[in-house]
């Protein structure tokens, strides 16, 4: 099923089928909930024990990520986190058919219905090596800021809430997602919005990375995967010959070129390139993957046409180098779509996690950003991406890296939000 027509579902639904999202924290606009949470003793003291209870997170965090999770591979890693929830004393555990983790936490109502999240995979191949370390307070490793982080929140977030035995008006479900990261797509957050199981979601928190920031807009994106392809041969006795290497090279020349608002922040990357047989031999195909992003609509289509024409003139270019002897031929494959959206004005839930953040006498900086948040802000539920505290550095390298100082800040923010939102 092709991501244009997963929204098109997933866009009727809400408007003819499946329950319409309902306001949270009706009593204000959030301003003031975290002083309220706050002055509640069994909240007060549950957020008192996360930072005592941080080295349970910071060990779970290394935890899985010495669980290798490649996309389309999260399935050893999925199974730990499933065996966690259960530890932990969710209800309904399970992993659905897309390979996502769910476990649900009822409160004394269905509604509000809000999903807390963060994604299993990482952006490393199946083959790298995953283990992570630690020196002092700075652990070390693939993946251990991106997301493990995130994952391991979340675990500290349902133990100290149980922990303390806290009730919520409304419904909680925690979720662990596939396919955030690259060519995934958000496949694991879209398959929760085209199930019945998420029917009635009334407000989204991921938990992604480090920091303290509030992710309150969804940066769109566009990913291509670009082939040409030739005749190929050998590069003395065929030379002359178009070569698919040269036109990737002339096509990232021209995209390297391409000039891009600095505001709406609007960018491309060439991320991947491929191909070819051997130093001695003319390719037959050549590859490369793009990846364009805005936050405005706009300024992705002009991105957007500028590097379809790009490709284009590359193509030409190449073709005439060489009188069309060995003409190529160009496919453009649309390998990842991801909507954009934003919270509206003063809207409750960006609010709110900024009330809770100074609650704990933080501050957070509003960010914009591509994560699970995406899907279902442009669906029109309330959804915000969070990060999980610390500090990371290195992030989507191998030698990514998180500082643990004050990290379980990030964990308290992430409770008090949960109780914020489900009231």
């Amino acid at each position: 099923m092709t991501e244009y027509l997963v929204l098109t579902i997933l866009a009727v639904r809400l408007v003819a089928g499946a329950p319409s999202p309902i306001p949270i924290l009706p009593q204000d606009d959030g301003t003031s909930v975290g002083e309220r949470l706050m002055s509640d003793p069994a909240i007060r003291g549950a957020v008192a024990r996360l930072e005592g209870d941080e080295a349970f997170v910071i060990d779970e965090q290394m935890r899985l990520c010495d669980i290798p999770a490649p996309a389309f591979g999260e399935g050893p890693r999925a199974a730990a986190y499933k065996q966690a929830f259960e530890s932990l004393g969710l209800t309904h555990v399970r992993i659905d058919s897309a390979g996502n983790v769910l476990g649900e936490r009822p409160g004394l109502s269905p509604r509000p219905h809000v999903v807390f999240s963060a994604h299993l995979d990482t952006v490393f191949p199946k083959e790298t090596r995953v283990t992570p370390s630690r020196s002092g307070a700075v652990l070390s490793g693939p993946g251990i800021a991106d997301d493990c982080r995130g994952l391991a929140v979340l675990l500290g977030v349902i133990r100290g809430m149980q922990a303390a035995k806290l009730q919520t008006a409304g419904s909680l479900t925690f979720v662990a997602t596939v396919g955030e990261e690259g060519l995934g797509d958000l496949r694991g957050v879209t398959h929760l919005f085209d199930t019945a199981t998420t029917a009635g979601v009334d407000g989204f928190v991921s938990i992604d990375g480090a920091g303290l920031g509030v992710t309150a807009s969804a940066v769109a994106s566009l990913r291509y995967r670009v082939t040409y392809a030739g005749r190929g041969g050998h590069s003395y006795g065929d030379f002359g010959v178009a070569n698919p290497v040269h036109a990737i090279g002339r096509a990232v020349a021209r995209i390297a070129d391409l000039q891009v608002p600095r505001e709406p922040r609007t960018t491309f990357n060439v991320g991947r390139v491929g191909g070819g047989t051997s130093v001695n031999s003319i390719a037959s195909s050549a590859w490369m993957e793009v990846d364009l992003r805005s936050a405005d609509a706009a300024a992705l289509r002009a991105l957007d046409a500028a590097f379809q024409a790009a490709l284009d003139a590359a193509l030409a270019e190449e073709n005439e180098r060489w009188d069309n002897r060995g003409r190529l031929t160009m496919d453009k494959a649309l390998v990842g779509r991801r909507p954009g959206g934003q919270n509206a004005a003063h809207s409750p839930i960006v609010s709110a996690a900024l009330s809770v953040t100074r609650a704990l006498g933080q501050r957070a900086r509003l960010d914009e950003g591509s994560t699970d948040a995406n899907l279902p802000l442009s669906l029109g539920v309330p959804a915000i991406t969070i990060g999980g505290g610390g500090s990371a550095a290195g992030t989507h390298t191998t030698g990514e890296t998180f500082d643990t100082t004050g990290s379980w800040q990030g964990t308290a923010r992430a409770l008090l939000l949960a109780m914020a939102l489900a009231r």
